[in-house]
This record gives C-alpha cells, sequence and structure tokens, in this order.
C-alpha cells in the first residue's frame, strides 16, 4: 500500500508542470494582432502604419511576463510599423544590466483594419 501515496504525488506533480506549461505558453505569445483605428494608426509614405509607441508598449508588456521568460527592459523605442506584410523593423531598448537590445519585429499579415505581426526575444 505504500506505492498509491507515491502514485498519487507523481500525478500530482505532474499535472502542475502541464498546467505551468500551458500557463508559461499562453503568456509568452510573441504574436499580436492589432487594430488600425484613429488611435493607432500613423500614415507612413502614404500607407497606414502602426504606431511606434503602441508596438513599444506591447512588447514591453510581453516581453518578460514571467521571470524565466525573456529578462528586465526598459526604454523601449520602436519605429512605425508599416501595415504591410513582410515588413521588418527594429526596436531598441535596454537589458537589466543596462545593455542595448535590437529587438526584431515582423509584421505576419495586414488588411484595412488590422495589422498581425510579431517580436523575437534576444
Amino acid at each position: 500500500m505504500e506505492r498509491k501515496p507515491l502514485i498519487v504525488t507523481g500525478v500530482a506533480l505532474a499535472a502542475v508542470a502541464v498546467v505551468g506549461g500551458a500557463l508559461t505558453y499562453a503568456i509568452s505569445g510573441t504574436e499580436s494582432t492589432t487594430g488600425l483605428d484613429r488611435s493607432t494608426t500613423v500614415t507612413v509614405d502614404g500607407r497606414k502604419a502602426l504606431s511606434g509607441s503602441i508596438v513599444a508598449g506591447r512588447i514591453s508588456s510581453k516581453y518578460s511576463p514571467l521571470p524565466w521568460i525573456g529578462g528586465d527592459t526598459s526604454v523601449m523605442k520602436c519605429p512605425d510599423l508599416k501595415a504591410v506584410a513582410g515588413v521588418k523593423v527594429s526596436c531598441t531598448a535596454r537589458d537589466g544590466d543596462g545593455k542595448g537590445l535590437a529587438i526584431p519585429v515582423t509584421v505576419l499579415k495586414a488588411d484595412a483594419t488590422s495589422v498581425t505581426w510579431k517580436f523575437g526575444r534576444v
């Protein structure tokens, strides 16, 4: 009968690991779809673009949502992001040690009302 508590403990630990992994995956996403409305849109070269301040704010909030995902960042700055699939820009920030970071951002798809983009953790 000594095996039963061991099995129950093993199952409980496995469940905690699965839930923790799922939570980490959900929070750590680097893809975002943002609406292009009056408050988020600027014009770059005659085309709609997502304001750099919106991009910087979203990356800042998602870059390090949990201690084991990415590191702390500060002074996040991004250029405006043209709403054209394939466009790539680089945002800049400082890590927890004050070193400069270049964070790549890519537009995955765009239409008249929204832009879907992702960033990379460095």
